[in-house]
């Protein structure tokens, strides 16, 4: 029976091993799947969200100064 339960110990603890081990590769994996793909985007010249809201923010700006331009050149030329 003793000689049974080492062999259970030591399927276990194989187990055990081949778990932590596959896990390990599965993390490896993962972040060489990161870096292959940060550095495609990176090649891509995609711009960041930050960048995007900044230069959308910027458009609804000079539309409405433009509006804002439009209203007044109106006024003067109806003053004529």
């Amino acid at each position: 029976m003793q000689n049974r339960n080492k062999v259970l110990d030591d399927i276990s603890q194989l187990m055990t091993n081949a778990m932590g081990v596959a896990q390990g590769a599965r993390e490896e994996a993962e972040t060489a799947a990161k870096s292959i793909l940060d550095r495609w985007l990176a090649d891509r010249d995609f711009v960041t969200r930050e960048e995007f809201d900044a230069v959308r923010a910027m458009a609804q700006k000079a539309r409405e100064e433009n509006g804002a331009l439009m209203a007044r050149i109106e006024a003067l030329e109806g003053n004529k």
